[in-house]
């Protein structure tokens, strides 16, 4: 099976962006700080058994919503180049 990076990399912004949204309305409503950790745990639990990870490398999917976490929340995923 042939696995679409593409698709997968727009469903996985999805996925934290929704949870970005989620964390920080909950950080707002209860006026409780949150960690980028805490978007990435959130993730995390909402993906499906079987969602791909990287296989090479020392990246992990984690490190991965790290950083579209925090591209996120700078803005700078918004940015053009």
């Amino acid at each position: 099976m042939t696995i679409d990076y593409e698709s997968l990399t727009r469903d996985l912004i999805a996925r934290t962006e929704q949870a970005v949204e989620a964390v920080a309305h909950l950080a707002v409503d209860s006026q409780i700080t949150f960690k980028i950790d805490d978007v990435v745990d959130a993730v995390e639990r909402a993906l499906p058994a079987g969602y791909p990870a990287p296989t090479t490398g020392e990246t992990t999917r984690r490190d991965v919503i790290t950083q579209m976490a925090q591209d996120i929340l700078s803005g700078e995923m918004y940015s053009e180049a």
